[in-house]
């Protein structure tokens, strides 16, 4: 299940790819519009600027803004930003692979196969899909 905060970061990049380009939003802004608590925003947003996906200007006109164009920002890396591994369990993911503690083979796990199959149309998925995809919606 997507949590809510990858869910609300999705929400937030979204609003502001439909603004003009490097121009700062204020975090209430964000909040109201999307109907998203200020407090849980503010630690979302710290998040992705982080990150490298948003930069942010302080004062009285300040706010967030996307470093990068919409077209260029891929549902991969707003994913393993917000939600971490894309895998369900840690035995297929591809950047935080762990051997499942409960299973001597691999090669011969049912869940292991099926999961592996489930990674790679997510990866697909969200490697098809850029922010600007999102704001045509």
């Amino acid at each position: 299940m997507l949590s809510k905060k990858t869910k609300y970061g999705i929400k937030a990049l979204t609003y502001l790819a439909k603004q003009e380009t490097g121009v700062p939003v204020s975090i209430a802004t964000i909040s109201e519009m999307e109907n998203i608590s200020l407090k849980f925003l503010e630690s979302i947003l710290l998040t992705l600027r982080k990150s490298g996906l948003l930069g942010s200007k302080k004062g009285k006109a300040g706010g967030y803004y996307l470093l990068k164009d919409p077209k260029d920002v891929k549902m991969t890396m707003v994913m393993r930003v917000l939600e971490g591994p894309i895998a369900m369990v840690s035995c297929v993911s591809l950047n935080y692979y762990e051997k499942c503690a409960d299973c001597p083979d691999e090669t011969a796990c049912a869940v292991h196969h099926l999961m592996i199959r489930v990674r790679d149309s997510n990866l697909k998925i969200y490697g098809e899909t850029s922010l600007a995809d999102l704001i045509s919606y």
